[in-house]
């Protein structure tokens, strides 16, 4: 009665939780008895040996067929956790025995056979279905190890094709409850198509603390499971977010398995931090392109980050039944709201706490007007979206990756009622011409749309107001070395890179004056859009400071509905071959 007794405690099935309780200093499972004692019971009143002998002998050739198919599977896993000591024993003579019991089953009795076959596989598809919370090293584990490593060594040893690209995501998301709208929206285009992993930079000022790097790990894939995000976690000690993804970029992956999209959150608070995290957030950009990889970074209105809400899991699930009891919830805690709390990981620092499992009946707190909207934003891609339109601003050729991200996110249950529009350059005396050409174009990509916009006022001169903003924006980082001496300006520029020259400004002013343009008309024919998919402007590494990049990024996506900045690194991602 132990096996009975060890099933019980794992509480698989309902109800038999209180068979689980033992008594004495053997813990003997009494209950048990008394379980069995009515079983038996039972089938001595129905006095009819005829009709028992087949049920009773099924039942025990079906438990001799489990056990001998369960020495066969655990052999084929190849686990070295499986040491049989059986002097004799080869696995395809366990596999023969279980086949001979289920043959015999049949030849007693047709009818009970499928009568206990039935009751087993109804077992089975119970315990696959709930997914108990509990890890007995099965067999089933083992094998599903050695099929994924030998698959993967086998994708090594072929080539790369682009009729096989899929967008694989390294998501710079810190604690996975801190932007839950930025895995949301990833976790939409990558599921069941390709790797989605959540990286974490956590940054130290002392000796790090690899226990709790340890413990937050086992808590953030507890997380992911919950809310059945398929992704893995990986997080990193580092002296800054470039350093620690830096990382994550070389050595996240493997083999064939490997991460080429970097996807970040917009750093919606840039200005009012240290620019020392600006270059450290637009070096990272660069340093992605320089590996290789694809950048998309999300921006929404009201931000990205609530890992400065205590509790958010459960004022998320405010609109489901709670339980009575309280429940556990993983929350980041922090001593204040870093710079970085919109576009990069969450900063941890000797003095911080790492995420805890805290009692939610503890964190409720009223919230502010700006919280609420941030939490209800941080939801709006886990609901369907309803009819609406993804509008592709696709104004630069990177490879088709603006064009497969929509396309993948259309061929979800939550975006299928979207219909993509497609928006792209021109001049006003060929804007038939171009459509016709872009329609043949997407056609052949077999990528349906429901429109496409020639924008032939795309190069017409921005409003002046709106480029006395962007002057107003950049005045605070301009270097202004007409108003001090030259050896003066030169180490200034030397100790802080990121200021704006006045060459600088001069040189990409027809870029700046682009950026400005496109939010016009962005504003324009996009304000009611679900998403806006643009095209991100690059910027010549070492010739483009970083202020002046991020003021271009701000211009570009400020005041619109959620936003994807994305840009391929001109490696072909579509093909017109099936």
């Amino acid at each position: 009665l132990l096996p009975l007794q060890a099933l019980c405690k794992d509480n698989i099935y309902p109800g038999l939780g209180i068979f689980a309780k033992g008594y004495g200093k053997n813990n003997e499972p009494l209950r048990g008895y008394a379980l069995t004692f009515c079983i038996g019971l039972a089938f001595i009143l129905i006095a009819e040996l005829n009709i028992i002998a087949p049920i009773i002998s099924n039942f025990f050739l079906a438990s001799y067929a489990l056990i001998n198919f369960s020495v066969f599977h655990a052999s084929l896993a190849n686990s070295p956790g499986w040491r049989p000591s059986f002097k004799y024993y080869n696995m395809w003579v366990s596999l023969a025995g279980a086949i001979l019991c289920c043959v015999v089953m049949f030849v007693i009795n047709w009818w009970a056979a499928l009568i206990t076959l039935l009751i087993i596989l109804a077992l089975y598809i119970y315990v696959s279905y709930k997914k108990p919370d509990v890890n007995w090293g099965s067999s089933t584990q083992a094998l599903i190890y050695n099929q994924a490593l030998t698959h993967c060594l086998s994708l090594s040893s072929v080539e790369d094709h682009v009729k096989n690209f899929r967008p694989q995501c390294l998501v710079l998301a810190g604690y996975p409850n801190s932007r839950p709208a930025l895995l949301q929206l990833v976790h939409s285009f990558t599921k069941n198509v390709s790797l989605m992993v959540c990286g974490h930079v956590r940054t130290v000022s002392r000796r790090p603390n690899f226990k709790d790097l340890s413990q937050d790990y086992v808590r953030c894939r507890r997380w992911l499971i919950k809310k059945r995000i398929k992704a893995f976690y990986t997080p990193v000690f580092a002296d800054n977010l470039r350093h620690g993804a830096q990382l994550l970029l070389q050595a996240v992956g493997l083999g064939r398995l490997k991460p080429n999209t970097l996807v970040m959150g917009f750093k919606n608070n840039w200005s009012d931090g240290n620019m020392r995290d600006v270059e450290n957030y637009i070096n990272t950009i660069h340093d992605a392109f320089d590996l290789q990889f694809g950048v998309v970074i999300l921006r929404l209105l009201d931000g990205l980050d609530i890992s400065h809400i205590p509790g958010q899991d459960e004022l998320l699930s405010s609109s489901e039944k709670p339980p009575k009891e309280s429940k556990d919830v993983l929350i980041s805690v922090s001593p204040a709201k870093d710079s970085d709390s919109e576009s990069c990981p969450s900063k941890t620092h000797s003095n911080q706490s790492s995420p805890l499992i805290i009692r939610a009946t503890e964190t409720k707190c009223p919230l502010s007007l700006t919280d609420q909207r941030l939490l209800e934003s941080s939801q709006m891609f886990k609901k369907k979206q309803g009819k609406g339109t993804i509008d592709v601003w696709w104004l630069f050729d990177d490879g088709g990756l603006t064009l497969l991200i929509p396309y993948l996110l259309t061929i979800r249950s939550k975006w299928g009622d979207c219909r993509i529009r497609v928006f792209i350059g021109g001049k006003i005396n060929r804007i038939d011409h171009d459509r016709r050409v872009m329609a043949t174009l997407l056609n052949r990509f077999r990528i349906d749309f429901s429109d496409i916009n020639v924008l032939g006022d795309i190069n017409v001169k921005p409003k002046k107001h709106n480029k006395l903003s962007f002057k107003e924006l950049i005045e605070t980082y301009r270097l202004k070395e007409d108003d001090m001496e030259q050896e003066a300006a030169e180490r200034l520029k030397a100790q802080e890179p990121w200021r704006i020259t006045d060459n600088e400004l001069e040189l990409y002013k027809a870029k700046t004056n682009r950026q400005i343009r496109l939010n016009e008309l962005l504003k324009e024919h996009s304000s009611l859009a679900k998403l806006i998919v643009v095209s991100m402007p690059l910027a010549r590494k070492g010739t483009v400071s970083s202020a002046l990049y991020m003021c271009w990024l701000e211009t570009l996506s400020k005041d619109l509905p959620p936003l994807l900045l994305v840009r391929g690194n001109h490696q072909s991602v579509l093909t017109f071959y099936s």
